[in-house]
């Protein structure tokens, strides 16, 4: 039998305080069961119409002991209107091979995923999928659209932490290298596109646990338009696993930790016109790969993990900021947790896919 995914929408009233802070409550309405479900590599994008999920689902048997094992993994997608509240399968894309990650962009016209391994792009226009040439570095773990190309770098798996990336244009079809960075490798880099610059950060230790050489940055700021980088501040505590958004004025940090294994409240926003930082207020617990959007108005930050020495657990719920007063409300709990959930902002709602169920917060 194939598992549904579960969709909520969650109309927003005022509630009562948890954690010391005012807490945000609504109700949960389930929308329609999505056709398919994703135990890896989720991701998500928002067309203007549509949202557009795209993942892996493994097929699974068991062995004569009863234990469970995958069979194969197959790739999946589908897309969700908000308007007509219904769902329809994608055609999956074809002779895509394993990736452990994708970094996925919406470019106006069509939906870019790029793995370590390979690039992919999907045109709603066709229903079709087609393989991108392949990208000239591994990198790419964090990748935004700038308007013109997909910007993308760091990444690594195991041992390895890359600090190169690469840039595709869909019009000319072709890739090109980035500049060399001045930053350490780092396998999960945060970063956030301002408009004119991609601003990355990178923690402090390597994936041995070791701290990185001081020569190398930990925070640097990528510009398209001159091929080049440029040092800046690095956060007051350089972190891994921070959730980073950008509002329109600041990049805003939340969450991560120091040492992968305490887990931080802190949060911090820079401001790239005078490479500054200014510290906000704490969010009333500490989180760590937290999906964040940006509502115009508001941040948004759910689920994510949390605990102490090592124990990441996720949280079915989650914290709105308002930096107009500095400061955060607790959203209610979601109906799940999940790890790794691919998250958007419609214009409306928040909507989180954690492959197997999904729901969606209105403010």
């Amino acid at each position: 039998m194939r598992a549904l995914a579960i969709i909520f929408l969650l109309v927003v009233a005022p509630a009562a305080a948890l954690a010391g802070a005012q807490q945000t409550a609504g109700t949960w309405r389930r929308l329609p069961a999505a056709p398919v479900t994703a135990d890896q590599l989720r991701t998500a994008v928002w067309t203007g119409k549509h949202v557009l999920v795209f993942g892996r689902h493994s097929i699974t048997a068991k062995d004569a002991r009863g234990n469970p094992y995958i069979v194969k993994t197959v790739d999946v997608a589908a897309a969700f209107d908000p308007s007509s509240n219904a769902w329809r399968t994608l055609s999956p894309p074809e002779g895509v091979g394993y990736s452990p990650s994708y970094s996925a962009a919406w470019t106006g016209r069509q939906l870019l995923a790029w793995g370590p391994f390979d690039a992919l792009s999907y045109d709603p226009a066709t229903n079709t999928w087609r393989m991108l040439p392949r990208p000239p570095t591994n990198a790419g773990r964090l990748a935004v659209w700038t308007g013109k190309e997909f910007v993308g770098w760091g990444g690594g798996c195991c041992g390895d932490a890359f600090n190169d990336g690469a840039a595709f244009s869909p019009v000319k079809n072709k890739w090109r290298k980035l500049a060399p960075s001045p930053l350490a490798g780092s396998q999960s880099p945060q970063g956030a596109w301002t408009g004119r610059e991609l601003v990355i950060f990178v923690g402090n230790v390597d994936p041995n646990g070791k701290t990185w050489p001081a020569g190398l940055a930990r925070a640097a700021a990528y510009n398209p338009a001159k091929n080049s980088w440029r040092r800046i501040a690095p956060i007051p505590d350089a972190r891994g696993g921070a959730s980073v958004i950008w509002d329109g004025r600041e990049v805003l940090v939340v969450g991560g930790s120091t040492d992968g294994k305490t887990w931080l409240r802190s949060a911090f926003a820079y401001n790239p016109a005078t490479n500054r930082w200014r510290r906000l207020a704490p969010m009333p617990s500490a989180r760590s790969g937290a999906a964040v959007v940006w509502t115009g108005a508001r941040l948004l930050v759910w689920n994510g993990g949390s605990g102490r020495e090592g124990s990441l657990s996720p949280r079915r719920n989650g914290f709105a900021y308002d930096p107009a007063t500095n400061r955060w409300a607790t959203l209610p709990a979601a109906p799940f947790a999940a790890q790794n959930a691919a998250a958007v902002w419609t214009g409306r709602s928040l909507f989180v896919w954690g492959g197997a169920r999904a729901a969606a917060y209105t403010p």
